[in-house]
């Protein structure tokens, strides 16, 4: 008995070794494949055509057909995929750092019309997706789908890939349609959670007015805690490192406690079952515009680039591991009988989000419009046009839910199940290979670049982006993050002088709303929590000159 259980341990040990070898060996080639899409995204950097996540997705396609031929059909793919590490792992750092890198002004100055078109938008988009799905489904023979299952369906094709369209636009070209198109894309993300957590949560096999009210106050519950709850985190952090400012000693300490706070406020949304991405979003926010600038300037140089380059690898990533899982086979083989239902389905619901999609954006367009007086601040036919197609790409959040729905621990058993799998992997692929493709193109046709704005640059740094961008002549935008608007587009290259000085800049702010939160901001939030002008002077710190001329 003795030898039996030796011989056995003996055993388990080597599968134990075998599987950690394979495990080595496969993190060996994704990280392999990581740095071959950095460098194949670095030489077509000037491509037409490409970006990096087309880039990221073409090579994981290949890796999954040769993986595929290699292990004779049997797996395409080196990592089970897993919506932990997708949620709490890749998507934290390209929210947090979208926020941090977002101009405020421009984000806030549209916030209300931000507000309308991710969250108002988001329910049109996955009205017409559901109700559509429920009408066209019943015709095929594809097996049982609950009503849950429909309504899922919605909130997983009403999320837009924020990724996929942030590498498209310029936010100094264009920051009107950025910040629209940028602040719909996570508010979008948020909601579309929101609505799939909220699916899986209340029991809609009877639905009531009772239901639907606790439905929607559980809605807005869940909007406000979690945009709260990022406040919160990003003004402790700033304050924190404020009152103790760490980089008299160590500027390891106070950039560590930044990363840490960030992803902090990101596990606590998770935690308390909030919205994770607004959550991060905001403190993001938060810290850009206060904590940043409470740090030495070295530690500004090092959370900018550590953020950024945290947020490019985690899309990379993601991107890659889709094109390699695309291919899995164990997916595909129940829909290999039928091939022209799976393609019927699939085209159905990118026929859906065309409609869904357009159902929104220029109706929302045109009230918002209404309630604009300058021309300047409205949405042009050729800004909703570009709205619209680029929010038509569907990505990683989409096949995140996907698999949660449809899917047991990564695999799939039932017919109707697979179908919904290979058509989200469908949609997905071709949304983002096809419109990817021609959002590029498109935004140059509609949208010519504005060459002169380069040269207008500033080398002051006033953001974590470290860019000063002229303002309005109109003397509407007074503060140096904000971008020119999108009017060059409608009316040609408008010549806006560059203003001498920030002092300049700063000297006759307009009476608009952010006038008011500037003022409530340099009266009780900056010399509490610090930000830009507000840094206490330590003796033997190193702060900046930059900081003793505000005062």
């Amino acid at each position: 008995m003795a030898v039996d259980v030796s011989s056995l341990s003996e055993r388990s040990v080597e599968m134990l070794m075998t599987s950690d070898h394979t495990s080595v060996v496969s993190m060996n080639l994704f990280v392999a494949l990581l740095c071959a899409c950095i460098l194949l995204g670095h030489l077509l950097e000037e491509s037409r055509w490409m970006n990096e996540s087309i880039t990221a997705l073409a090579i994981g396609l290949c890796t999954g057909v040769i993986i595929l031929l290699t292990t004779g059909g049997k797996s395409s793919h080196l990592l089970v995929f897993s919506e932990d590490l997708f949620f709490i792992y890749l998507l934290p750092p390209i929210i947090f750092n979208a926020g941090f890198q977002v101009k405020k002004k421009q984000f806030f100055r549209n916030f209300m019309t931000i507000m309308t078109f991710g969250a108002v938008g988001t329910l049109i988009s996955f009205a017409i997706i559901s109700l559509g799905a429920m009408h066209f489904f019943h015709k095929f023979n594809i097996g049982s789908l609950k009503i849950g299952d429909y309504l899922a369906l919605g909130a997983i094709f009403s999320a837009t890939d924020s990724v996929c369209t942030l590498q498209v636009l310029n936010q100094d070209e264009t920051p009107l349609l950025y910040s629209l198109v940028f602040g719909e894309g996570v508010v979008n993300d948020a909601t579309s959670v929101v609505l799939f957590n909220a699916i899986q949560s209340f029991d809609l096999s009877h639905i009531n007015t009772s239901t639907a009210l606790q439905f929607i106050g559980n809605f807005l519950y869940l909007f406000a805690a979690s945009t709260i709850l990022g406040v919160v985190a990003g003004l402790l952090s700033a304050y924190v490192i404020k009152k103790l400012y760490f980089g008299r000693h160590s500027t390891d300490r106070e950039v560590a406690l930044m990363i840490l706070m960030a992803y902090l406020s990101y596990i606590l949304s998770e935690l308390f079952y909030l919205s994770a991405i607004l959550t991060v979003f905001f403190c993001g926010i938060v810290m850009s515009h206060y904590t940043w600038h409470n740090v030495t300037e070295s530690s500004r140089v090092t959370t900018k680039h550590t953020f950024a380059t945290l947020s490019f690898v985690a899309e990379i990533f993601i991107f890659l591991y889709v094109g390699m899982d695309a291919l899995d086979i164990e997916k595909w083989r129940f829909v290999s009988d039928s091939p022209g239902k799976s393609i019927a389905v699939s085209s159905i619901l990118l026929a859906l989000v065309l409609v869904g999609r357009a159902a929104f954006v220029f109706p929302l367009s045109f009230l918002t419009n209404l309630t604009k007086k300058s021309p300047s601040d409205k949405i042009s036919l050729k800004q909703q046009v570009t709205i619209w197609w680029a929010g038509l790409m569907r990505g990683s959040v989409s096949m995140a839910l996907a698999y949660n729905q449809f899917t047991r621990s990564g695999h799939t058993d039932l017919r109707a199940n697979a179908i919904m799998i290979t058509s989200t992997i469908t949609v997905v692929l071709f949304s983002t290979v096809v419109f990817g493709l021609m959002t590029k193109p498109l935004v140059r046709i509609l949208l010519p670049s504005s060459k002169h704005i380069g040269s207008m640059i500033s080398s002051e740094p006033s953001s974590p982006k470290s860019i000063t961008v002229p303002l309005l002549s109109n003397g509407q935008d007074s503060e140096v993050s904000l971008g020119v608007q999108d009017s060059e587009a409608n009316h040609g290259p408008v010549n806006i002088p560059r203003p001498t000085s920030l002092r300049m800049l700063l000297s006759s702010p307009s009476h608009t709303v952010h006038h008011y939160w500037r003022k409530f901001d340099n009266a009780f939030m900056r010399p509490v929590f610090g930000g830009r002008g507000f840094v206490p002077y330590v003796p033997g710190s190193p702060v900046e000159q930059n900081d003793h001329q505000w005062h």
